[in-house]
């Protein structure tokens, strides 16, 4: 799951606004790793929060929900875990918790630490099922990463190794933006771009293999 925004003139579409002087909407995604094709498209102005739009998502039990730092909200999660949706993230920096359990690693496969662990904060104390926090370095770069999930069945590598094809999110949003096809729009209001660009996105999305909506 994500999101990303497609800038709009702020002078042309005052009701778009984003930034101090930038104007945006933004589309958010839920990609199916099964095919790469989009289970769920929603388009919004760009100060919409990811997360608000994370939390009216409905997903099967038993799925595997993969996300940036940006969609952490404990209470959400806890939603999730009890629906038997699973989710894995990064851990924020000031994250604080205690450590419940660890268990042993494989430092050869980039696994720093494995534990579970109860989350410490006000905020935190939201979630109430078992968090799993997991150290990965990569071997190739060097670079330390730290995830949280509510999968305590999987190998660490493998949560590790569900996170790194989030990447594939990115790829299409990169692809969305290099087909999107919008020489004009036929309106300024904010229904009329927002309906303009979901018919754009939805001929686009048309065009990749096995994609029909």
């Amino acid at each position: 799951m994500d999101a990303s925004t497609i800038e709009l003139c702020l002078s042309v579409f005052p009701w778009a606004e984003f930034r101090a002087k930038k104007g945006a909407v933004k589309l958010h995604t839920v990609l199916d790793h099964d095919g790469l094709i989009p289970a769920f498209v929603d388009i919004t102005d760009g100060k919409t929060h990811e997360v608000n739009i994370g939390r009216q998502v409905t997903l099967p039990k038993g799925s595997i929900l993969t996300m940036d730092r940006g969609y952490i909200d404990y209470q959400w999660f806890n939603k999730l875990n009890a629906q038997g949706v699973y989710f894995v993230t990064r851990a924020k920096r000031n994250m604080q918790y205690r450590v419940i359990k660890r268990f042993k690693t494989d430092r050869k496969k980039g696994i720093t630490s494995d534990h579970h662990i109860e989350l410490t904060s006000q905020k935190g104390s939201l979630y109430q099922g078992t968090l799993r926090r997991i150290g990965y370095k990569d071997l190739h770069t060097g670079k330390q990463y730290y995830y949280i999930t509510n999968h305590t069945r999987l190998a660490a590598k493998t949560i590790a190794a569900t996170y790194k094809e989030r990447w594939h999110i990115e790829l299409f949003f990169k692809w969305i933006k290099q087909n999107l096809k919008i020489k004009t729009f036929i309106g300024t209001s904010k229904n009329a771009v927002l309906t303009q660009i979901w018919m754009a996105t939805t001929r686009t999305l048309t065009l990749i293999p096995h994609c029909s909506l």
